[in-house]
């Protein structure tokens, strides 16, 4: 019988007013094979041998999630941050539990846990002494606890070349510890616990790579530690119902536990080593999704110029200007500045949008790939180099800044490894220094690719209106009826070298526009000798052999000649601007994206004989009179610059957007439980004041100020009476309204007649002052506290009746609450 349901109105024998018992009568006895009383209920589970039990049960299961960080770190410095954060929160579960403190203070003491002990676990670089936290090292947990979770999956790993990403998996093994052991000591059904460890198993997997470290293992130490730590716990509450015991029949019931516990631990045992061998041959074998491979990271490359646009400036103006310095290299090597995938009919451009195209992802000194080659270490000086393109070669595997801005270069280092292209945010200037980590292969010979096959590629489409016109007719001119698309790719290169003449910008060269628009290439393709750099034919050549049906890519860079001077390999190679190139680069099945060259000479050449002697026209559009523009709107003029600078610095609603969901949705984070809870209890107080019938909110009033005391931290015996609580709350509180309001209440509810709307106002008037006066005898915090405490809901629900059924009650029109 709970408290609430106390309906006598005297006091009960062997219970004084103020809650005690007299020390004859308290039913328990320290004789020798005597009987004692089970008080397990009234001291702490914290306290308790079986907290250990616990404690080491989730312990256990959280070191087989922290097993899963360990491909995506890559070294075994992960233990650091994930076995700290572990610790840290099961310590903060266990002294939480034992004061027996609210949610609110929970949260809080995890709060400065997680600041006060982050330096030392996951960011011992900033810290002072490397163990104290310096304003750097909070500025960088509070920014990682909420954003360091799309670094942490946008970056390509290994991830221990990011230290400051080690704050996720310690936050994150902090929250899983603290959750899961608060609800392994303190909650009624404490399997309830296995819940945020199946989140975290699950959680550690989606943030992976698609390499994984011992899934089965892990899979079965959590189920089998689980079901072990879950039984165990389901039958000492089923034997604790029991509130008389003896010696023997304690001793009885730890035997019959280590019994279960040997018999659960060899059937689970049979059951795993089954499992781990014949479950990977009976499931299908799908691929590993992790969050890594689906999210793209939200760099826009069209931030970026395009390289391609500046090809003109090597060329010419700084065509004897020392631009690189680099060592380590084979003979007759490419160095990559970018690779250009999409055509607008003005730029040829990067777009990192997936597929073919790759993404840019952040790296570091280690990067994972699935490539093959030779390896070799290079070693990059910028002399005259500046932008954001990294100069690369082959397939990188880790690239690590040496020079001066170093630390800032390699905080925004992005890689594409379908493109082998770099990108450093911050730029390379003069004096930047860095080696690169990579995989060289020899590309095979012209004579290999004519007998190998074009792979089928996705590449992004070209608006028809942005091609030049002359691209279909001068592709079909070419090619002529011929359908082996390596025989069609030679045939349009050989074309564009035998009717090109390359301008150079030597004097005495053949002149050229720069550029590569659409009515540039149109242009050069429509004139008997066309004229153009390698910047032109580049493009023209990738346009046309898309129009043939065959994937193809720009490909900017620099490389070394055939009239150069002759290198060694490995030794110094100083990069001129006159080194500048463009070429393409096709994929072949046997051999991946290959790089093709288009040199035509210096000299004009004889046109080659067309394939066709039916050489298809360009279609000619009249173009339609343009329309006078008023003189203040002609180009050039100050008032369309004002304008042009006034639309170019438009308000960024999207950026003001991002600020408030990053603060709001914290905020919401925080304060949502609170106003859940102060909500439930004005709900619980409206249906109690509001009832159907008018005795019952007398009843009412009463559980109001029981539940107010219980929240304020003075229990009420469940099984004493009205005026016994009254009595215990007015010795603890010194209010002795308590005992009146009692006297009222017993006297209303079993007077049997129906009291008066004003005898009812009048009693919740006697309530609220009681109330008040409760709530005056404590500070301003502890006050806090009992508004968002949840003993009072605790209390109604270990009468039996359960959550649901508590929650119910709030739902219900006018419930009758038992007397």
């Amino acid at each position: 019988m709970s408290y609430e349901e106390t309906t006598r109105g005297g006091a009960r024998r062997g219970i004084s007013p103020d809650g005690s018992r007299p020390s004859g009568l308290t039913g328990s006895s320290t004789r020798d094979g005597g009987t004692t009383r089970n008080y397990a209920a009234s001291r702490p589970r914290a306290l308790t041998r079986g907290a250990w039990f616990d404690l080491g049960a989730v312990a256990l299961m959280c070191g087989a999630i922290v097993i899963g960080f360990a491909p995506v770190w890559g070294t075994p410095g992960y233990l650091i941050p994930t076995v700290g954060g572990t610790v840290l929160g099961l310590a903060i579960a266990w002294l939480c539990a034992w004061r027996r403190w609210p949610a609110v203070t929970v949260a809080a003491l995890a709060v400065v846990g997680y600041l006060l002990f982050g330096a030392a676990l996951a960011l011992p670089r900033d810290a002072i002494a490397g163990v104290i936290p310096s304003l750097t090292t909070l500025r960088e947990l509070l920014l990682g606890a909420v954003q360091g979770w799309k670094s942490f999956v946008t970056t390509v790993p290994p991830l221990a070349s990011f230290p400051e990403l080690a704050v996720v998996p310690y936050l994150m093994m902090l929250l899983i510890a603290l959750v899961a052991g608060s609800i392994a000591l303190r909650a009624r059904y404490a399997s309830w616990a296995l819940v945020p460890i199946v989140l975290g198993f699950a959680g550690v997997i989606l943030m992976g790579t698609l390499d994984v470290a011992l899934p089965v293992v892990q899979g079965l130490a959590i189920a089998i530690i689980g079901l072990l730590w879950g039984g165990v716990r389901a039958m000492g509450a089923r034997v604790g119902t029991h509130s008389i015991s003896t010696e023997q029949s304690r001793e009885a019931t730890r035997r019959l536990t280590w019994y279960r516990v040997r018999t659960g631990a060899v059937i689970l045992g049979v059951a795993a080593l089954a499992a781990g061998f014949a479950g990977p041959a009976l499931l299908p074998g799908g691929e590993r999704v992790v969050l890594r491979e689906e999210i793209v990271p939200p760099l826009d490359m069209h931030e970026f110029a395009t390289p391609l646009s500046s090809f003109r400036y090597y060329s010419e103006d700084a065509k004897e200007a020392e631009i690189l310095r680099i060592t380590g290299l084979p003979e007759m090597a490419r160095v990559r500045l970018a690779t250009l995938d999409q055509y607008d009919g003005v730029v040829y451009d990067a777009t990192g949008k997936g597929g073919a195209t790759g993404t840019f992802s952040r790296v570091g000194e280690q990067i994972v790939t699935q490539a093959e080659g030779t390896p070799a270490t290079i070693e990059v000086t910028s002399v005259g180099y500046d932008d954001v393109w990294v100069p690369a070669v082959g397939d990188l595997t880790g690239v690590h800044w040496t020079g001066p801005r170093g630390s800032e270069q390699s905080l925004g280092t992005y890689y594409n490894k379908e493109t082998e292209t770099a990108v450093a945010l911050s730029g390379l200037e003069p004096g930047d220094t860095y080696t690169l980590e990579t995989l060289l292969t020899a590309p095979p010979s012209e004579e290999d690719l004519k007998d190998a096959t074009i792979a089928e590629v996705d590449l992004p489409a070209t608006e028809k209106t942005a091609l030049p016109g002359q691209i279909a007719p001068k592709t079909a001119q070419f090619i002529g009826d011929k359908t082996d698309q390596a025989e069609k790719l030679f045939l349009i290169r050989d074309a564009l070298e035998a009717a090109g003449i390359l301008a150079t910008g030597s004097e005495g060269a053949a002149p050229a526009r720069p550029g590569h628009a659409a009515e540039r290439l149109d242009s050069m393709l429509d004139d008997e000798d066309m004229i153009g750099e390698e910047e032109q034919f580049a493009t023209a050549f990738a346009l046309m052999a898309r129009q043939a049906g065959i994937p193809a890519r720009v490909v900017m860079g620099f490389r070394e000649d055939d009239e150069s001077e002759e290198r060694p390999a490995g030794e110094e190679w100083t990069v001129l601007g006159s080194d500048v190139h463009a070429w393409i680069e096709v994929p072949f099945e046997e051999y991946g994206w290959v790089p093709v060259d288009v040199n035509p000479d210096e000299d004009t050449k004889v046109q080659p004989q067309p394939q066709t002697k039916d050489v298809p026209k360009p279609p000619v559009l009249e173009e339609p009179e343009p329309p006078e523009e008023p003189e203040q709107n002609k180009a050039g003029s100050v008032e369309d610059d004002e304008q042009d600078e006034a639309d170019n610095d438009g308000f960024d609603w999207g950026k003001l957007l991002v600020i408030l969901l990053a603060v709001a949705i914290p905020l919401i984070l925080v304060l949502l439980p609170i106003l859940v809870i102060l909500a439930y209890k004005a709900r619980r107080r409206t249906r109690r004041r509001n009832a159907e019938e008018l005795s019952d909110r007398f009843s009412g009033g009463w559980h109001e100020v029981v539940d107010v005391v219980t929240d304020l931290g003075t229990s009420v015996p469940r099984s004493a009476t009205r005026r016994e609580g009254a009595g215990l709350i007015a010795t603890k509180h010194e209010t002795p309204g308590t005992l009146m309001l009692a006297h009222q209440a017993d006297a209303t509810v079993f007077s049997g007649r129906q009291p008066s709307q004003a005898e009812v106002d009048s009693f919740w008037k006697e309530v609220d002052t009681v109330i008040g006066g409760l709530r005056s005898s404590v500070n301003t915090r502890q006050r806090i506290a009992a508004a968002l405490s949840l003993r009072s809901v605790r209390a109604r629900m270990a009468g039996g009746r359960g959550f649901l059924a508590a929650c119910a009650d709030l739902v219900r029109r006018g419930p009758k609450e038992k007397r």
